[in-house]
């Protein structure tokens, strides 16, 4: 016998409880509104952060929607091999905590950019700042577009829907950041962690009690999976553990060290010691609900294979993984949880949303508007300024997000395609600054803009040549690769970027005879 299906979309119980979360974001925003002192204050919430909340934040900003829905998905259609990434966290630790933390720790500044203007000038300066806010720009464009995509097929509501979902979440998320600063910040993104882990759990629940037990943990390899081998020299070949061990460890170094949302949380607690406990709680967050997340597809799946007339109307389990998630929460959730989970999507979003928001403003105040000028020395003009310029970056990340269209893939597939391709070239230019003595300026801009074209010639291979895809676990290290290859390979120490013409053609001169080369000799299709 089926179970009882409740009727789709919010309850009035639900809509309360996704208000009330929604007012009491913006009553943290308020709160702290009335306790900033300046600039530094504002956007490092005084370096006076303990590391518990500055974990807990940093893996609310980098555990998104995105990743919420992407991975019960790829667990029900493609199988567990990704669960593997998990062996990468330990080793990404240790590198991150005792490597580039210290790096960091010695220069206390606001824009992690600020750190490469010191051995590499300041147009690698802008360079890194321009990398990071175009990053974040597409990262929150595209997540507010995937959760509100969730969250109105929850609600019931028709897909014309999902521009009016995106306003209400950058809404909400623009006024308690532009109101609190980081404090706010960090604070709502605390609630927000609870929240996620607490649906998780009722996802899980639910479904245990309803099959009478944990008969859903797979004991065998599903038919529907694809072929996941250990280790395959085949670049096509989707998924294997070797690589998403790989691919993880580098999306840690890429993340942990060249992202601002990150930076900017090590700089905000009070030393080295205290950044690297922030990080591992951080890690250990991040192995704890991502583990829940992946059991989530687990118990998806052997659900509607149990009950398959509770698939949406025209889905199957394996052509429509990503939108088994939704679709059981609008179902065949009480109501109560239902709105519970809600809350849980939006708090994914606007943890991601709120820092991206945060890291910009900081990034464009302190890089691009502020440099070469004489400092503001009123706190509060400077605190209203910050505000103003966070009002105006949430705004511009909420019209990108209505914008975003229809790229295929799954939503785990898009984000690699997407984000993937700035994160690596940003985390080089710091390798080359902290670490490489050889590296100059003009060697790091070249050396950047060949890792940023392997990055796409890596994800959109299909596209370019009409052959086979590269597998998303081979974005980053060959970007990175180039990238450091190219600028070691150039090096010295020149004085700025003027080079003259003859030295830029000289160094690019390869990259367009490659890419031309591609263009000339594509496939069909």
């Amino acid at each position: 016998m089926n179970p009882p299906v409740p009727a789709p979309g919010l309850h009035p119980v639900d809509w309360a409880i996704v208000a009330v979360y929604c007012l009491g974001m913006i009553a943290i925003g308020y709160y702290f509104s009335r306790r900033q002192s300046g600039s530094a204050d504002y956007f490092l919430g005084g370096s006076r952060m303990p590391p518990w909340v500055m974990g807990i934040s940093l893996f609310a900003t980098l555990f998104s929607t995105i990743s919420y829905l992407s991975m019960p998905g790829e667990m029900i259609k493609h199988g567990p091999t990704y669960l593997f990434i998990f062996l990468a966290i330990p080793f990404a630790y240790l590198v991150v905590g005792h490597v580039l933390i210290p790096a960091f720790m010695r220069h206390r500044v606001i824009s992690a950019y600020e750190l490469l203007e010191a051995r590499l000038g300041g147009g690698v300066r802008t360079l890194g700042a321009v990398l990071f806010i175009t990053l974040r720009l597409v990262w929150m464009a595209v997540l507010l577009y995937m959760a509100s995509a969730a969250i109105t097929v929850i609600i019931g509501l028709p897909a014309e829907s999902i521009l009016h979902v995106i306003l209400v979440t950058g809404i909400v998320s623009v006024i308690y950041t532009t109101l609190g600063g980081l404090r706010a910040v960090a604070i709502s993104d605390v609630a927000q962690s609870l929240i996620l882990l607490l649906g998780a759990l009722c996802t899980l629940g639910i479904v245990t009690v309803r099959l009478g037990g944990f008969s859903w943990v797979p004991t065998e390899w599903n038919p529907q999976w694809q072929s996941q081998p250990f280790f395959s020299l085949d670049p096509h070949v989707r998924v294997t553990v070797f690589g998403v061990v790989i691919m993880n460890f580098f999306w840690q170094l890429c993340t942990a060290g060249g992202d601002q949302t990150a930076i900017q949380r090590y700089m905000s607690t009070r030393d080295a010691a205290s950044a690297r406990r922030a990080f591992l709680i951080h890690s250990v967050m991040g192995v704890v609900v991502s583990l829940l997340v992946c059991l989530i597809g687990f118990a998806l799946m052997a659900y509607y294979t149990q009950f398959p007339g509770l698939l949406p109307a025209g889905a199957s389990i394996a052509g429509d993984a990503d939108r088994l998630f939704p679709a059981f929460i609008s179902s065949q959730f009480p109501v109560g949880m239902c709105g519970l989970v809600v809350a849980a999507l939006f708090a994914a979003a606007m943890s991601s949303l709120d820092s991206g928001v945060n890291s910009i403003t900081a990034v464009v105040s302190r890089d691009l508007l502020e440099r070469g000028t004489r400092p503001v020395p009123d706190l509060a003009t400077q605190v209203r300024r910050a505000r103003m310029l966070a009002l105006v970056i949430g705004g511009t990340a909420v019209i990108l997000g209505t914008q975003v269209g229809n790229i295929p893939g799954s939503f785990l597939e898009i984000t690699k395609k997407t984000t993937n391709l700035f994160a690596a070239p940003i985390f080089g230019l710091f390798l080359l600054a902290l670490f490489a003595r050889r590296a100059g300026a003009f060697g790091a801009a070249v050396g950047t803009l060949y890792g940023l074209t392997t990055g796409c010639l890596v994800a959109y291979w299909d596209v370019l040549t009409g052959s086979a895809p590269i597998s998303m676990m081979w974005i980053i290290p060959p970007s990175l690769g180039m990238q450091l290859f190219v600028a070691t390979l150039l090096g010295g120490r020149p004085p700025g970027l003027r080079q003259g013409w003859a030295a830029w053609t000289a160094s690019l001169l390869p990259l367009a005879a490659i890419l031309a080369g591609l263009l000339l000799t594509r496939g069909p299709g």
